[in-house]
């Protein structure tokens, strides 16, 4: 009798195939949990019977279940998660199959976590167990907690997200999905703005106000951006217990993102020594080495005695001009992201010695806020988020500001779907021809994700003065090497 090459003397199918089998059924549960609401019963009993005989605990299958409950009731599985889905180069000989199935389990809690939100109204507590759900995703992909969602991980400048790109071809290691998949550094940046898109619809689906009010649950919210929007947009209903609450929660948020980027504009604020200026004559300040090698000639043998006839001290005297800075920054609905970094920002550089920060808010019409840049918090109370945009209103409360247009830089930050748009970019030129340095931005966020008039785009390229969208890290490095 001729032997079946694919099976084993007992009829069953080889090892490697039953373990392919198991990692299909797995993310066969995986797919119809995400797109059909309807359980199916043989992929859950199935499912289960793969995740006992695999010896990973039965919560993995648990929707009510999170990861930080499943990790803190199996504190092994941790190191598991970490970098779960980073693509590896594909061995077809070495492949573990074994090892693939067990990932396949991890993979599937994780996406579904994260991924089937249910519907209907979110408590404080379930936006919460996202936000951590959230984490551990962004952990699996090689990401720091936050970072694809525009939070404190994403301030402070890209993780190991930008390296973790396999070879071409390779998917993410044991998700068993065949043929090519994209590099992973091309697929985490999309992630994150539907992360955001998903964490903005559960905070729209709580009663905030409610919350709120309520001190105990308010205290289990967590701050993000899609909150912050909420908050800010909802500020002038609160009141009492809701709006102290609604302030603690903005702080937080505030003081947190503050850190992060006050670090990134601290790193290189540092000018060059100014040669120009002549050194402080302290002790300090003294060049010992250079006084004594100046002063050799001065060196007598017989009395073995050193004569210093000059002393030499060191230039700390930093090149730093005062500039002025001018951000005009559009508070329509579409720009929120962009208007809590960017008051972060500018209240950074306002805090920087010899820096004059100016900020001016618009939609249809403009509130400078000058006044209170050096305090975001206050700054962002007095924003009224929504509305169209009118940049024209906003110019006439710039332009003045342009005292001396050599020692001055407006950085305009706008997604520039103006009404006026011809007369507004008509002075933004002019602006730029004074001898300003100008910076239109398209978005400041931490994803990237933004849309910017092509009309305008078009315009400030030619003007040679190109849209920055992206990383907020892209305006701090054009702001310092102006201002330093």
């Amino acid at each position: 009798m001729t032997h079946h090459p694919h099976a084993d003397d007992h009829g069953a199918p080889p090892l490697d195939d039953a373990q392919d089998n198991r990692r299909q059924v797995l993310y066969w549960r995986l797919l119809a949990r995400l797109f059909d609401p309807e359980e199916q019963t043989a992929l859950e009993s199935a499912s289960l019977a793969v995740v006992e005989d695999i010896g990973l605990p039965t919560a993995l299958l648990d929707p009510g279940a999170s990861v930080d409950s499943v990790v803190q009731r199996h504190p092994d599985l941790a190191a598991e998660f970490e970098g779960l889905m980073v693509p590896e180069p594909e061995d077809e000989e070495a492949r573990d199959r074994a090892a693939e199935v067990r990932r396949a389990a991890l993979v599937s809690k994780v996406l579904l976590n994260v991924f089937a939100t249910g519907s209907g109204n979110v408590s404080a507590e379930q936006l919460a167990r996202w936000q951590s759900d959230a984490d551990w995703l962004e952990r699996a992909l090689g990401c720091r907690p936050g970072e694809l969602r525009g939070g404190r991980g994403a301030a402070g400048g890209p993780g190991r997200s930008g390296g973790a790109a396999g070879p071409a071809g390779a998917g993410p290691a044991g998700t068993g999905v065949g043929g090519p998949a994209p590099y992973l550094s091309r697929l985490v940046p999309a992630i994150g703005p539907e992360l955001g898109s998903i964490e903005a619809g559960l905070v729209k689906r709580m009663h905030l106000r409610e919350v709120l009010a309520d001190p105990a649950l308010a205290a289990r919210l967590t701050p993000s951006m899609s909150l912050m929007e909420q908050l800010l947009r909802d500020k002038d209903n609160l009141s009492g217990v809701a709006l102290a609450n609604a302030k603690a929660l903005i702080r937080r948020y505030v003081d947190e993102v503050t850190e992060v980027l006050r670090t990134q504009v601290e790193k290189s604020t540092v000018g060059e020594l100014d040669r120009s200026v002549p050194p402080k004559r302290v002790f300090r300040n003294l060049d010992i080495d250079r006084t004594i090698w100046k002063n050799l000639t001065n060196w007598s043998p017989e009395e073995e005695r050193l004569y210093v006839d000059r002393l030499y001290y060191r230039h700390t005297s930093r090149r730093t001009t005062p500039q002025r800075l001018v951000v005009v920054v559009d508070q329509s609905g579409s720009m929120v992201d962009s208007m809590v970094n960017c008051t972060i920002l500018a209240s950074i550089f306002a805090g920087l010695p010899k820096v004059d920060v100016h900020l001016v808010a618009y939609d249809t019409q403009a509130l400078d806020l000058t006044p209170w840049a050096h305090d975001p918090f206050e700054t962002l109370l007095r924003t009224k988020l929504g509305g169209g945009t009118d940049g024209t209103v906003a110019m006439a409360l710039a332009q003045p500001k342009i005292a001396e247009p050599r020692n001055t830089v407006v950085v305009w930050i706008s997604d520039f779907y103006e009404w006026r748009h011809q007369e507004l970019f008509d002075s933004m030129a002019a602006v730029h021809r004074s001898g300003a340095k100008f910076i239109p931005v398209g978005s400041v966020t931490s994803s990237g994700r933004g849309s910017v008039n092509p009309w305008f785009r078009e315009r400030f390229k030619d003007l040679g003065t190109p849209v920055i969208s992206g990383h907020i890290k892209k305006l701090v490095h054009e702001l310092k090497t102006f201002l330093t």
